[in-house]
């Protein structure tokens, strides 16, 4: 079964973002940073979300990152589905911190059970075709509107959302062009998909 491993993001200033990953999300091998002047221009088309165990340690993050620069898109609140709010690296990566509890349970911590990378895609059903054939194992399917794709043990899920129903999910306009600034690594790469997202091979870790 095919899986990702890391993804890398392009940013202008590694050393910075390194800092930020670090300070706010504890962040180590599973986001790489490359260094890059790529132009890009409003929503880049995916997001990466952190998922964790309790309401507080959602709270504890998303602070967390605001306190070392983030931009605020959706403040933490309660929703059908539990608990999350979304905010904005420096250097213009959306993240979302969720959980599905909708109570504590003990006290915050700064852990996360996985990351999850979410793209917007222009047809679901026809990138889901695309990555089936790649290796990749449909681990949920809601028809045309959402895949999730098994992990396994690896540090990151896939998953695929419709664009403009990820962008107001992120609380930001879809409207976006330039690079996408990601690069996915995986036993699946390397390719680029439907959507012009870039895959490469695994490679081993990089010192930051």
């Amino acid at each position: 079964m095919a899986s990702i491993e890391s993804v890398t993001l392009d940013v202008a200033d590694p050393t910075a973002a390194n800092h930020f990953y670090t300070t706010a999300f504890g962040l180590d091998t599973q986001v790489r940073l490359r260094a890059s002047q790529a132009p890009t221009t409003g929503f880049r088309g995916f997001t990466l979300s952190l998922t964790v165990s309790q309401p507080a340690t959602v709270n504890g993050l998303i602070d967390a990152a605001l306190d070392a620069g983030a931009t605020p898109l959706k403040p933490a609140a309660k929703s059908l589905w539990g608990y999350g709010g979304v905010v904005q690296a420096p250097d213009g990566t959306v993240w979302k911190v969720a959980t599905s509890a909708k109570k504590d349970t003990g006290p915050a911590t700064r852990q996360f059970d996985e990351i999850v990378l979410l793209l917007g895609v222009a047809d679901v059903t026809a990138s889901k075709r695309f990555y089936v054939g790649r290796g990749l194992a449909v681990a949920k399917s809601f028809g045309g509107m959402y895949v999730e794709f098994a992990a396994g043990s690896n540090p990151v899920k896939l998953a695929l959302y419709r664009r403009r129903a990820l962008a107001k999910d992120a609380g930001i306009s879809p409207d976006g062009t330039g690079a996408h600034r990601i690069t996915i690594g995986g036993d699946a790469g390397p390719f680029t998909d439907p959507d012009g997202f870039a895959w490469e091979a695994a490679s081993p870790a990089l010192a930051p």
